[in-house]
């Protein structure tokens, strides 16, 4: 029999141990052990849910990766490249690459009977991923691009919509300034919102045909090529492995191609990104604190508590090491409780917001109206793992104390 597990049993359980002096102060203790797990994984979740969705967004208007022609600067005014590679479109079927597409930009000026209005056109190809702005149509529908004729069908957003009060089917007319002013009419099929308000107050979807008509380009030129990943976490790698394919050779014609991700295209906003991990760490390392000392300051008391006890055990020549073990056993259940009971609130707490979308944010300054909640089971397990780990070793600290106290004293002190 683990005589150690046995005396904890009895103290935990029985009747006349629950009723000593001590169970308020231990109660609390579980109870800083529950908001401190609670409060993590509520930052985890939100943090995590965030970066996705604002990961998804900005890739969702320029992909993940993106080859383009090795002379092109980071204005929308791009060089072309053919359209005619190697890897197109076999690089798609590279493991951890979803899709691979053809884009062109070119910037413009909108231009209606009361209002003008700068814009980029994104000219889009009949293979291009429709799934991130069907999710994000608010109006009319997706318009379809097919290589034998133009279609006059934009996708605007909502920002613009209203800015310039256009509506579903309404025309309107949009200039390009190059040697000399050319125009060109568009008409709107669908209107988006992505509540990313820097991307959504400049992005026209068109159909490629017109820029490269506007830049007379031949039907093989593009500004280059996109790729969606499976995995956002795998950037940095498939960077290296499309560099190695796209972007590590010179062609016949002496250009050369560039491959850039959105972390090196947009690095003020990954950067922000960043200072958010810095801050939940921050939470983490301060309620890992807490918890250990709620735990810790729980044990004290249990052992303050039970002093007679201890020495009468060591009269009876109960070694330090057992009577140690009854007073950790006492503490993991307090811990296991502490831990259930910050899951349960936690995770509550997260899925209320998750499908209820109580808390909002203001959209101008975080790219979105809500706190997005990320359900992420890992993480979740990782979370109670550590905890668990990081303050039953810290329980060893008080736990010597035993070792210290004298069976002569306490028995003559009783």
């Amino acid at each position: 029999m683990n005589t150690g597990f046995f005396i904890a049993k009895r103290l935990t359980f029985d009747k006349e141990s629950r009723e000593t002096i001590t169970r308020p102060i231990i109660k609390i203790s579980v109870l800083g052990i529950a908001l401190g797990l609670a409060v993590m994984i509520v930052s985890v979740a939100i943090v995590v849910g965030f970066k996705n969705e604002i990961r998804k967004k900005i890739a969702g208007f320029g992909s993940h990766i993106q080859i383009i022609n090795y002379d092109s600067n980071n204005s929308f005014e791009t060089l072309p490249v053919s359209k005619d590679q190697s890897f197109y479109p076999s690089l798609g079927s590279v493991h951890g690459i979803k899709h691979i597409q053809v884009f062109a930009t070119k910037p413009g000026i909108i231009k209606t009977q009361t209002d003008i209005q700068g814009a980029i056109v994104k000219g889009i190809g009949s293979d291009f991923d429709w799934s991130f702005f069907r999710e994000n149509l608010k109006e009319g529908e997706i318009f379809s691009v097919n290589d034998s004729a133009k279609t006059d069908a934009v996708l605007i957003s909502r920002y613009l919509s209203s800015l310039l009060r256009l509506n579903i089917d309404d025309r309107f007319a949009m200039y390009f300034i190059d040697e000399k002013p050319r125009g060109r009419a568009f008409k709107v099929a669908g209107i988006y919102e992505t509540n990313l308000e820097e991307f959504d107050k400049q992005f026209i979807l068109a159909d490629i045909g017109h820029i490269q008509r506007l830049n007379n380009w031949s039907n093989d030129q593009v500004s280059g090529f996109e790729i969606i990943l499976d995995d956002f976490r795998d950037i940095d790698y498939m960077t290296y492995i499309v560099n190695g394919i796209a972007g590590a050779k010179f062609y016949e014609d002496g250009s050369k191609l560039r491959v850039i991700n959105i972390r090196q295209k947009y690095p003020q906003i990954f950067d922000w990104l960043g200072l958010i991990d810095k801050n939940v760490w921050i939470i983490l390392s301060l309620m890992l604190i807490v918890a250990c000392f709620n735990i810790i300051s729980g044990l004290l008391i249990m052992i303050l508590d039970r002093t007679k006890m201890i020495g009468i055990l060591k009269a009876l020549g109960t070694e330090n090491r057992t009577i140690q073990r009854v007073f950790l056993y006492q503490a993991f259940y307090l811990l296991i409780r502490g831990l259930f009971w910050g899951n349960l609130v936690g995770l509550s707490l997260c899925w209320i917001q998750h499908y209820f979308r109580i808390l909002k944010l203001e959209q101008a300054s975080y790219f979105i109206d809500y706190v997005p909640i990320c359900f992420n089971g890992f993480y979740f397990f990782l979370l109670n793992l550590g905890t668990l780990v990081i303050t039953f070793l810290a329980l060893q600290l008080p736990s010597i104390v035993i070792s210290r106290i004298s069976p002569v004293k306490t028995i003559r002190f009783n």
